[in-house]
């Protein structure tokens, strides 16, 4: 029996205190995003193992939690809310001519392997923008990232920020086999300096391209590092995609979060769906982002409406754990305003009162006497309840 009480490696049980820390966290990131106009959605937990396939562009088959319903059909729990997203849209929203915001607060599965020590389920919260292809777009959309984030009581943190088609036309400049692209990517996003060295020096490029698929790792940092991923752009994808991060800076700055921004031409992202702004937060203490998300104008047209769309999920886990060792005290509600209780014979006495309390909006905790005072006393206190009554031959407070 003693395995029984156990969770299988990936997952864990949230309770008490912890769990009502979360519920606080996720209620003020939903109020943010309420604030920007976002209709809420819920998707199901499992979908059709097509609506994740590799074409897609989104996590690893390998990866995905799989089985089969009674019809012989494949069917995978979601690692990713961004797909069922864009699913929904294309189904309740294909006539839709204005843009469109939804917003989501769901639980996510992946299978990593054991080794690595992650959670295979974690809560994601975020929104996508539908139907809107400007960097105003994309500025609103970070803006709410980062409004997100401060509202979750997250104070020390940086976005990163990025763009797919820097890399794409530098891609297509140099005519680079789809085998070396991804290789390439890899090494990028790893930012191993001599394993792209060594891989672009085995291709046949001009020396100048040749210099900036070697910087491109190094080109990281505040706003002041597009100027020189500018003046390395050789081609028109590349100089646009620089002009429009320059544009969204800008546009940051009226919201007066430029701040919390920097900027990394080497970032790429797991996800192959993304076609332009790619981002994601990091805080000290995590070795994880605790926010992601880019823009991805091709995935909806894959499910049949032909439509821009950018979005952003936060891992309201990778948050928890952040506070957790960031050692930031979180502000959640007790779990009762009232512990009532009662000696025996007066039963009714406690239930009529604690239904009169309930009426007043306290939340009241009946439980019959058969400690000591000085025992409920600790409870209370260790349970943040500020009101302790009895009832009895002795009422006391």
């Amino acid at each position: 029996m003693q395995e029984l009480i156990h969770t299988p490696d990936g997952v864990r049980d949230i309770y008490d205190g912890e769990f009502a820390a979360k519920l606080e966290v996720e209620e003020r990131i939903r109020k943010v995003l309420r604030l920007y106009g976002c209709s809420e959605l819920s998707t199901p937990a499992f979908e059709f193992f097509d609506v994740f396939s590799r074409e897609r562009g989104s996590v690893p088959s390998r990866e995905l939690f799989k089985f089969f319903d009674r019809e012989g059909n494949t069917l995978v729990l979601r690692p990713d809310m961004t797909p069922p997203a864009a699913r929904c849209a294309a189904k309740y929203y294909m006539d839709e001519k204005t843009p469109i915001r939804l917003s989501y607060l769901a639980d996510t599965f992946i299978n990593h392997g054991n080794y690595q020590g992650r959670l295979k389920e974690i809560t994601v919260q975020g929104a996508e923008f539908i139907g809107d292809g400007s960097v105003n777009e994309d500025a609103e959309l970070l803006a709410l990232t980062i409004e997100c984030l401060l509202a979750s009581g997250l104070t020390k943190f940086q976005v990163d920020v990025g763009e797919v088609g820097f890399f794409a036309g530098l891609v297509d400049e140099a005519g680079l086999s789809a085998e070396t692209e991804q290789t390439l990517r890899a090494l990028i996003e790893d930012k191993n300096f001599f394993g792209v060295e060594e891989l672009m020096e085995g291709q046949s490029l001009k020396p100048e391209l040749l210099q900036v698929f070697l910087k491109l790792p190094e080109l990281f940092g505040p706003a002041e590092i597009l100027d020189a991923a500018e003046a390395m752009a050789g081609n028109e994808r590349s100089l646009a995609a620089v002009r429009r991060l320059k544009r969204l800076y800008s546009l940051l700055d009226c919201y007066g979060l430029s701040g919390y921004v920097s900027f990394d031409l080497g970032m790429l992202g797991k996800y192959q769906y993304y076609t332009g702004i790619i981002f994601r937060g990091v805080t000290s203490g995590m070795g994880e982002p605790v926010v992601s998300g880019g823009r991805y104008d091709g995935l909806m047209a894959q499910f049949g409406k032909d439509a821009p769309a950018v979005g952003f999920a936060v891992s309201v886990d990778g948050l928890m754990t952040a506070f957790s060792r960031q050692r930031t005290v979180l502000s959640a509600p007790a779990p009762a305003d009232v512990l009532l209780t009662y000696e025996p014979d007066f039963e009714k006495e406690a239930v009529l009162k604690a239904a009169a309390l309930r009426k007043e909006g306290k939340a009241v905790r009946v439980v019959k006497k058969e400690l000591s005072v000085e025992e409920y006393k600790a409870y209370a206190e260790k349970n943040r309840i500020r009101e302790l009554l009895c009832i009895g031959r002795e009422v006391w407070l």
